[in-house]
């Protein structure tokens, strides 16, 4: 049996629909975690490792109220990744967050993902303001968050120890939608 987590949003692009985790979208997670794709988010791991990564996000949409959403292609249904927000104990704010699953990068998925999650970042919760914590050797991500307009704002250590760059977004008003 899966179960959907109670009043997620569901949200739509162009190309993608972006909702929240369930149970079976555990091995396209687990099978990213096990490639050096996810050598920036603290991997390769496990796959028991992955599982308990995997409850944590669950978590954390029942703990904080929002998440990371699953990319999900409308034409195909394939998994794209992940993106959203990300918020645990320790961190110094909500955080915009992406991930492309192997194959995917490359094709404006994580941007037109990112856009919507921005937008309702400003537009429903009613945020003011959000960043991105990049690791600092992840020139790819660096480079779209630039893209989408963020400026670095400083250096940071996580939680873990793990050094970032914490990168802010323009405000409600500036933002591109």
């Amino acid at each position: 049996m899966s179960l959907a987590l109670i009043d997620a949003p569901v949200l739509t692009t162009e190309r993608l629909i972006l909702r929240a985790p369930e149970a079976l979208d555990f091995t396209p997670y687990a099978d990213y975690w096990a490639s050096e794709r996810s050598r920036y988010m603290g991997g390769p791991q496990n796959r028991a490792a992955a599982w308990r990564a995997f409850a944590a996000e669950m978590g954390h949409w029942l703990l904080r109220g929002y998440g990371l959403f699953r990319l999900i292609e409308r034409d195909t249904g394939a998994h794209v990744g992940q993106a959203g927000f990300w918020n645990p104990e320790g961190w110094p704010e909500p955080e915009l967050g992406w991930v492309l699953f192997d194959g995917f990068e490359g094709r404006g998925f994580a941007r037109e993902a990112a856009l919507r999650l921005r937008a309702f970042a400003y537009d429903t919760l009613a945020w003011t303001t959000l960043t991105s914590v990049i690791a600092p050797d992840n020139a790819r991500s660096i480079a779209l968050a630039e893209r989408l307009g963020a400026t670095f704002e400083r250096d940071w250590t996580s939680p873990a120890g793990k050094p970032a760059r914490i990168y802010r977004h323009p405000g409600p008003r500036k933002a591109e939608r």
